[in-house]
């Protein structure tokens, strides 16, 4: 995508930031004329108005953005669409924002989907000077990676199957220059990933499992793990019309993740990362796996099938075991798990699971720095006696309605040794509507609270 920067202008407009709590002092300090105009065009100091303000001339000299009372960089996600075309300038610093937060939120906020648009928006009507302070590289970084990931989820099934999604992941591999194996269809099982496998081999596109390594081997390990079901029907236990609707964003979590990896790189931070996505369509066949099978595992464990439509944590659980198999410094997957997640804590704020309690504050932390939300919920040992099978070592899908995110998360526990910190997010990855910053559509949700984690965690890179 096209940015909406630019270094430099012979001419430009300045925008005025008032901080709400600030707007009546700013107010008396202006002209009559502007007061009125404010008055007449609605502008009463909501957080979020941002009014252009008119010159003699009856053109546009400048605007005044106001901020919230608690001001985050997404009181700066509307400056690209919603001003009349012209070049325009801060006139102030973001201040408590940092200028490369509010530069990430304005170029977010320019993100259309538009692929298979025939009258495609214009671009490039609005430009704004990059804020002053801020680290350009790093804000453009982070702009293209969480595009990227919009538009991978956004991105309908039937051009965002298994191997697209792994021709991303190469596309990425070779930007920053990684190294990247995909292991497809029955070579799955010749490699000893039965779960990929098996949820997989039901669709006319093959199931696979991408694997991307970068960064020095002597480095700390950091592995991304992402659910990467490209489109879920619900196997045999069939979802019904309105619970399919949505299923193209279920890679969502797998997305997600290349966006952190992707910003990752680009900082080159000092980590040897590897990021696992087992990619899946869970299909209807002949050949689909069934309630009640017994399927065996990487780690070696069988699991009885208690429902297909908890397919996710299937694939998962072969890729969270291969990932702690190397004793990384901290692993994290990122998954569009459950409902049940949505309905404790709604669209906006993804359920954070943890058996580390270091690397849960860290997590939390960075999010409440750079304003990308989570919920830290419970991994409560109580429940897991609600996967127990009858006739395997357990089960993917318990018979109660109750704590569906938490036993989900149980399950996917049994995958990864106390000894590696291991958090799991269980997001929606979608916007449900245009709000400044994050127009409606797939959404990389906790990419940017993670790269911050590790981040601060390794430092930055040696000069």
């Amino acid at each position: 995508m096209a940015l909406p920067f630019v270094d430099r202008s012979s001419s430009s407009l300045p925008i005025q930031i008032v901080g709400q709590s600030s707007w009546r002092k700013w107010l008396k300090e202006q002209s009559a004329a502007r007061r009125g105009w404010l008055e007449s065009t609605g502008v009463t100091g909501k957080a979020g108005d941002l009014a252009v303000l008119p010159g003699r001339d009856g053109k546009a000299a400048g605007a005044v953005l106001v901020l919230s009372a608690k001001p985050s960089l997404w009181d700066f996600g509307a400056l690209a669409t919603r001003l009349p075309a012209g070049t325009w300038r801060l006139a102030s610093d973001t201040a408590p924002v940092l200028p490369t937060d509010a530069a990430v939120a304005i170029g977010l906020g320019t993100w259309r989907f538009e692929r298979y648009r025939t009258n495609k928006a214009k671009a490039g009507a609005v430009k704004l000077l990059w804020p002053q302070g801020a680290d350009k590289a790093r804000a453009t970084a982070m702009i293209e990676a969480i595009s990227m990931a919009r538009d991978l989820i956004t991105t309908p099934s039937s051009d965002m199957g298994p191997a697209e999604l792994a021709a991303a992941a190469q596309e990425l591999a070779k930007t920053h220059k990684a190294r990247i194996k995909v292991i497809v269809g029955d070579d799955l099982l010749k490699q000893n990933y039965p779960m990929v496998h098996a949820v997989g081999r039901a669709s006319t596109r093959a199931p696979r499992l991408i694997d991307l390594t970068w960064g020095k081997d002597s480095d700390p390990k950091v592995t991304l793990v992402g659910k990467g079901v490209c489109f879920d029907t619900g196997g045999l236990d069939l979802k019904g019309a309105s619970g399919m609707l949505m299923m193209k964003k279920d890679m969502g979590g797998a997305a997600t993740v290349m966006a952190v990896a992707s910003m990752v790189m680009a900082a080159k931070l000092p980590v040897r990362l590897r990021l696992l996505v087992p990619a899946v369509e869970n299909s209807v066949a002949g050949n689909a796996f069934r309630p009640m099978d017994v399927v065996p595992t990487r780690k070696g464990i069988t699991v009885e099938i208690g429902n297909t439509d908890a397919e996710g944590r299937l694939i998962l659980c072969d890729a969270l075991h291969e990932g702690a198999s190397e004793k990384p410094t901290m692993m994290v997957d990122c998954a569009t798990l459950t409902g049940a997640a949505r309905v404790a804590l709604g669209t906006d704020l993804p359920a954070l699971f943890c058996n580390d309690d270091a690397l849960a504050d860290d997590l939390i932390a960075a999010g409440k720095a750079v304003t990308d939300p989570m919920w830290r919920m419970p991994l409560f040992a109580g429940y897991r006696r609600l996967l127990d099978s009858k006739v395997a070592d357990i089960n993917n899908a318990p018979g109660v309605a109750f704590g569906g995110a938490i036993t989900a998360a149980l399950y996917l526990q049994e995958f990864v040794p106390d000894d590696v910190a291991w958090a799991h997010f269980d997001m929606m990855a979608w916007n449900n509507s245009t709000r400044p910053g994050r127009p409606e559509g797939g959404e990389a949700q906790v990419a940017r609270a993670i790269f911050a984690a590790i981040e601060k965690r390794v430092g930055a890179p040696a000069t």
